[in-house]
Formats: C-alpha cells, sequence, structure tokens
C-alpha cells in the first residue's frame, strides 16, 4: 500500500458518510413524529374519563400493527425500493395523525393505532436493512450506531415538544402531522435521492425464495447472540420506560425521580452509540457483546440490591446502565448482518424487529407480576437475567468453529 492509498481510502469513506448525512437526517425528523404521535396517543389515553376496556382495545392495536410492519416490509421493499417504501409509509403515518384530529371514535382510533404501529415498524425495517446493505464491515458498526444515535435524539425531541406545547395543547396532533411533513419535504427537497447501493446483487431486488429467507429460526442457528440481544433490547427499553416509574413508587423514590432516572438511562444510551459502534468495527463483536452481556447484568445487581442509595448515585447507575444495555441491539445486529448476504438483510431486520416487539410485549406482565408477588427490585433481577442470557448466547457464538471470513457483497458475474 502506498502512502498515497491512505488518504484516498479515507476520502471515500469520508465521501460515503457525507453521503447518508441526510438520509438520516430524514429518518430522524419523521421519527420523531412518530415517536411523539405514540406519546401524544398515550396521554390521551391516560384521561380517566376513558373507560379502561377502551384504553386495553385501543392500547392492543400498535403491536398489531408494528408486527404488520414486521412481516410485510420485505415485500414493500422488494416492489417499491428502499426510499419509496420510506416516503410511502412516512406520508401513511403523517395521514393517521391527520385522523386523530377528525375524529375521537374508538374504532377509528383502533385503525388508526394499526397504521401507526405499521409504519414505525416499516420505517425501521427500511432503514436498518438499508443501512447494512450501504455499509461494509469495516463501518457497519459505526453507521448502525449513527443510525441508533438519530432515534435516540428522535425520542428525545418528541419529548421536548410535548413539554413545550404542553402536555394538555389541543395542537398536539397538529404539531405531530407539521414535524412529519417536514420529514418528508426535507427527504424529497433536500435530501434528495437515497444514494445508490453499487454492491447491491439484483437477486436482492426480488422477493428472496423461501430457501434463502432469514427467519428467526435461521438467525438463531447462525447467530444465537442477536436473537437473544435484540429480544434483551426489546425488553429492556419497554419495561425501563414503563415500569420505572412503579419501581419508583415501591421503594419510596418520587415521581420527578423516577423520571430523572428514565432519563439518565437514555442519555447513557445516547451517549455511548458512537463508542460501541466505534469498538464494534475494530473487535470481535462476539467478544464485545460477551462483556456488554456480563457488565449490564452488573449494573442490574447493584441496581436491585436493597438499600436506599444517594440520588447522585442512582442517576450514576441508571446511566451506566442505559450505556451498556442501549447499545447490545445495534451490536448485535452489526454482527448477524456481517454473517449475511445482502439479499437476505431485508427479512432478517424483519425478522429481528418482530422479535423485538415480542420482547416489548410479553415481558411488562411478567414483570408486574415478579415486582407484586416478591419485591419491586425483581424488575432489575428479570433484565439482569436477559443480560446474562446475551453473555451466554455470545459464548455459544465464540465456541463455535470461527465463521469464515466475511464475504465482500459481489456484483451479479462477480467471483470472489
Amino acid at each position: 500500500m502506498t502512502g498515497t492509498d491512505l488518504p484516498i481510502g479515507a476520502h471515500k469513506r469520508a465521501a460515503r458518510l457525507r453521503a447518508i448525512v441526510h438520509v438520516l437526517a430524514s429518518i430522524c425528523i419523521v421519527a420523531t413524529g412518530n415517536s411523539l404521535l405514540t406519546t401524544v396517543v398515550s396521554l390521551r389515553l391516560s384521561d380517566p374519563a376513558i373507560a379502561p376496556d377502551v384504553v386495553q382495545f385501543l392500547l392492543t392495536a400498535f403491536p398489531i400493527g408494528f408486527l404488520a410492519g414486521c412481516l410485510s416490509s420485505r415485500f414493500l421493499v422488494a416492489r417499491f425500493g428502499h426510499e419509496r417504501t420510506f416516503l410511502a409509509v412516512a406520508l401513511l403515518a403523517a395521514f393517521a395523525a391527520v385522523g386523530y384530529m377528525l375524529t375521537a371514535s374508538s374504532p377509528v382510533w383502533f385503525g388508526l393505532r394499526l397504521l401507526n404501529g405499521f409504519a414505525i415498524a416499516a420505517l425501521f425495517v427500511v432503514s436498518e436493512s438499508w443501512i447494512n446493505l450501504y455499509a461494509d464491515e469495516k463501518n457497519r458498526g459505526a453507521y448502525f450506531s449513527l443510525y441508533m444515535l438519530m432515534t435516540s435524539l428522535a425520542t428525545l425531541f418528541a419529548q421536548l415538544l410535548v413539554e413545550v406545547a404542553g402536555p394538555v395543547s389541543p395542537y398536539l396532533f397538529h404539531i405531530v402531522f407539521v414535524v412529519i411533513a417536514a420529514g418528508l419535504l426535507y427527504a424529497r427537497l433536500v435530501a434528495g435521492s437515497w444514494p445508490p447501493i453499487n454492491l447491491l446483487p439484483p437477486a436482492a431486488r426480488e422477493i428472496t425464495p423461501s430457501r434463502h429467507r432469514f427467519g428467526i429460526i435461521k438467525l438463531a442457528l447462525l447467530a444465537p447472540v442477536t436473537v437473544v440481544g435484540v429480544f434483551q433490547a426489546g425488553m429492556t427499553n419497554m419495561n425501563v420506560y414503563t415500569m420505572t416509574p412503579i419501581y419508583a413508587e415501591r421503594v419510596g423514590l418520587s415521581a420527578t425521580m423516577a423520571v430523572s432516572l428514565a432519563t439518565a438511562f437514555s442519555l447513557g444510551g445516547m451517549l455511548a452509540q458512537a463508542p460501541a459502534g466505534w469498538l464494534s468495527d475494530r473487535m470481535d463483536r462476539r467478544i464485545l457483546l460477551l462483556l456488554q452481556g456480563l457488565a449490564a447484568m452488573a449494573f442490574c445487581a447493584v441496581i436491585a440490591w436493597p438499600g436506599m442509595r444517594p440520588d447522585g448515585l442512582l442517576y450514576g447507575l441508571f446511566f451506566a446502565y442505559g450505556a451498556i444495555a442501549l447499545t447490545i441491539y445495534p451490536v448485535a445486529i452489526a454482527f448477524a448482518n456481517s454473517q449475511l448476504d445482502s439479499h437476505q438483510m431485508v427479512s432478517a431486520s424483519g425478522g429481528l424487529l418482530f422479535l423485538y416487539s415480542i420482547g416489548n410485549i410479553m415481558t411488562p406482565g411478567v414483570a408486574a407480576g415478579l415486582m407484586e408477588h416478591y419485591a419491586p427490585h425483581a424488575l432489575f433481577l428479570l433484565l439482569g437475567t436477559g443480560a446474562l442470557l446475551v453473555a451466554a448466547a455470545a459464548c455459544v457464538n465464540l465456541l463455535r468453529r470461527a465463521s469464515p471470513a466475511n464475504k465482500p457483497f459481489l456484483v451479479s458475474g462477480e467471483q470472489q
């Protein structure tokens, strides 16, 4: 390698990164609108005047729509491509926001919640599969961490918009529509066309034959640490954000403290995305996942240990736990995609998001039961068990015969 090769290589990498900046910005803006829509609907459903059975009825719609989006996104991408599918589902989310403004009918809201869940799942599948196809093995972890940073910022921006407008503002749904519409306009007028995936084989543009699809079972055989890591991420995210207020109340902490702990958890995860991505591109991701699982388990054990702690120490523990737990997902996804051919990534992304949603849906009830029958600290014993399973699955992958060297994505007709 000559001395001039390095600057050229660095220039190419910088150019590729600049090329996706607008794509990531579009994702962040649209995801902000979707996150805001989910928050606003939750606020509206917290009204005591709404019957509990109606609330339960409406809450079931979102996960159903999310699962449908996970299962169908692969076909949409195969038919219309990543960019057009992204724009279409973003437009669908914008129309859903308009629907909430027009009526308070429960059946209509059920349908709108279905659309909302479908749109969010489709946006995730499209974005993650495109980024993984665009990246290569040397930068996949970094690119995916940037994507995770955008989604974290979207959640943060959504909460800030609610605080600025006020949780009882009658214009929150209008703000949702404006934000999503702004994301669509940015994507079309500023970002322009998504950079082409030059190394994407023609087979990737077609619906993959069933024998080549990578569902959850095939993924579990290929990369058990990814399957466990993604399920653990869904379990952790949902339980920390929904059960921390209950945990805080039962251990004698204030509601303000509960919100602050969840915020510290989020900030830890957001700030750790870039370092985790950098590390995952420079070391064996299986070893990194092993260390992350053990560290997350340790922080859960310390948080669950009985006894009162200074507020500052609790903030630090939740911040550190978030920095570890919220970076398991991108590292696990990057590891799986490094083992797949490019035409398998869309179906794999859909299967993994399906698994993530299962972790979201199933485990809060388990956590609530454990907290009720044993102690509020049982929440973090459950989460620590999930982290321990990540470490165990990483060991399984490490003990296997070394995987073949990752193949570059070849243009049809080329030979390795």
